[in-house]
This record gives structure tokens, C-alpha cells and sequence, in this order.
């Protein structure tokens, strides 16, 4: 469960955007009038819509109206790159202090994966990995967000919306790519960029974090490929185009910013060297303690099932 909880907010984001566009595309091409969905189009949609008509318009031609949405594309990344650039620093900053702490991290889950250990065996390997964490400054829950994609939420039902309550709009194409209905091969474009930024993510990072990172260059173009095959090519224009920023934020990240935050995090390992948490002497003396000791775990076995049965009780009680 720890290992996709960070996937979370991206699959809920995805499921609300189909969600979404799905209730509005029951509508019709009437712009909605109910309190959401009306909402949404009167305060987000019909602003975008007027932008994407003024653009379209200036830049000309039959395929303005998507250039319009790449225009529009670049201009929120742009917005959001300070933002994004911030918690990619963080991640990696993260990512280079676990690497420090693997030697650690191995001695707990090869502990963790044994079969003889007691419950409360188990709490204190648990509690040597909270304290590993928790003295060498290192969050669970920082680094890469989906902050960045739920700010993102609200421009891409804009610009749905956007398209499809506009006759000028919904009937404009992009090179041929219809911008209200389905296209397979802007999704295709979309999910190689997302495929290409997960890979050029993982330049440089040691084995046994690659192997931990693996889903994510999985999971990212598979969420892609399926909210893309969802929604109109005017959204999945938007996507492929931010993917695109994307291959190139990571480049940034990869070769500039990473080099940088590496020979930091070095300097402040001098100054302050990780803390040795947890070492093959405390493992063996905990394995041993508790080999020498068997009358006293059986008790602790029965001590943890008596209370078991107590809770138990108590909840039948309860009317």
C-alpha cells in the first residue's frame, strides 16, 4: 500500500477529470446552466474560451485554435515552473540522501523479511525505520506532489469546455486532429513524452533506487494513455503539449539541477554526517535477545492475544 500511496492524488485527479467532462458531455453542445458544471464554464470555460477565440484569431489559419491551446499550455507551465522546479529540487535532494542511507534501509527489510521474527519483534524494526527517517531529516511526504497537476485540474476542463460550447471552436481542427472529438494520435504523442520524462528522470540515479522508481515511468504514461483516450483532442492537445514541458523541465532537472544538489547535500554530509540508526550488531542482539528469551515471548504472544480478545469483546458489547 506505501509503495502507491504517493499514485493516489494522481488517479483520484485523473478519475475527477473524466468525471467531469463526462457529466458535461451529456449536456450537448448548450452550455450547462446547473450550479457545478455551470460554474465551472461561466467562471473557468467561457473566460478560456474568449482567449482561445482571441488568439485563434491572431494567429490565423485553420489551425489556430490549437495553436492557441499550446500557447495557452506554455504560458501555465511557465507559471508553475517555479513551483515545479522547487519540489523536484526537493525530490531529489531526498533522493540523494536516501542513497546515503540504503546500507540502513537494507539491514531493515532483509530483518523485516524474516520469517521467525515476533510481533513486537516487528514494532522495533518499525521504530528503527521512523528514527532513521525522523534523525537524518528526511520526510516521507516530500519531494514531486500532484500540486502541480490539481492546479493544472481547472485548465483542463476550461479549455473542454471551452471547445465545446463554442461552434468556432468545436468544428476547428489541428493539422487534420479534430479538436472535439477523440484523438489516438495525439494520445500516442502524449504518452511517449510521458514515458520519455520518466526515463530521462531516472539518469543517474543508483540501482537500488531505480528499482523503487520503475513504476512511477510505468505508472505516469499508463494514467496518460487512459485519461488521453478519455477526453476531447483539445484536452489531450493540452496534455501532449505539457508532457512535452515536461521532457524538457526534467532535462533542466537531470543535468543542471541534480549536479548541483548532489555536491550540496555532499558538503552537508561532512558537516553532519548521517546517523547511524541501525547496525548487523543490533540486528543480531535483537534476533538473540529474543532467541535467549522464548519463555518471555510465548507470554508476550499471549499478553498481545488476551488483549486482542478484551477489544474484541467489547466491540460486541457495543450496541
Amino acid at each position: 500500500m506505501k509503495k502507491f500511496r504517493k499514485y493516489i492524488g494522481l488517479i483520484v485527479v485523473c478519475l475527477a477529470v473524466m468525471l467531469v467532462v463526462t457529466a458535461c458531455a451529456q449536456n450537448g453542445r448548450k452550455p450547462p446552466t446547473d450550479f457545478l458544471y455551470g460554474t465551472i464554464y461561466k467562471f473557468i470555460g467561457k473566460p478560456l474560451q474568449n482567449i482561445m477565440l482571441f488568439f485563434s484569431h491572431v494567429i490565423g489559419g485553420e489551425n489556430g485554435a490549437g495553436w492557441a491551446i499550446i500557447l495557452m499550455t506554455f504560458v501555465v507551465r511557465m507559471v508553475l515552473l517555479p513551483l515545479m522546479l522547487n519540489q523536484q529540487r526537493k525530490a531529489t535532494t531526498q533522493q540523494e540522501k536516501m542513497a546515503r542511507l540504503q546500507p540502513q534501509m537494507k539491514l531493515i527489510q532483509e530483518t523485516m523479511k524474516r520469517k521467525d521474527l515476533t510481533q513486537e519483534q516487528q514494532m522495533t524494526v518499525a521504530g528503527w525505520q521512523r528514527q532513521l527517517y525522523s534523525q537524518n531529516n528526511i520526510s516521507l511526504t516530500g519531494g514531486m506532489g500532484c500540486l502541480p497537476l490539481i492546479i493544472q485540474f481547472p485548465i483542463m476542463l476550461g479549455i473542454y469546455d471551452a471547445v465545446m460550447y463554442s461552434n468556432t471552436l468545436a468544428s476547428s481542427s489541428f493539422f487534420g486532429i479534430s479538436l472535439s472529438n477523440r484523438s489516438v494520435l495525439v494520445t500516442i504523442f502524449a504518452t511517449i513524452f510521458a514515458f520519455l520524462q520518466g526515463y530521462i528522470s531516472l539518469v543517474g540515479i543508483p540501482k537500488e533506487q531505480k528499482k523503487q522508481m520503475q513504476s512511477m515511468i510505468l505508472m505516469n504514461p499508463i494514467m496518460t494513455l487512459f485519461i488521453c483516450l478519455s477526453v476531447s483532442g483539445s484536452v489531450t492537445l493540452y496534455w501532449a503539449a505539457g508532457n512535452f514541458f515536461s521532457v524538457i523541465q526534467q532535462l533542466i532537472v537531470t543535468f543542471i539541477i541534480m549536479p548541483k544538489v548532489k555536491k550540496e547535500v555532499d558538503e552537508e554530509l561532512k558537516r553532519e554526517p548521517m546517523t547511524q540508526v541501525v547496525t548487523k550488531e543490533k540486528v543480531a542482539e535483537l534476533i538473540n535477545n529474543q532467541a535467549a528469551n522464548p519463555a518471555q515471548s510465548e507470554q508476550t504472544k499471549v499478553l498481545h492475544e488476551n488483549l486482542r480478545n478484551r477489544n474484541k469483546g467489547k466491540q460486541q458489547k457495543r450496541p
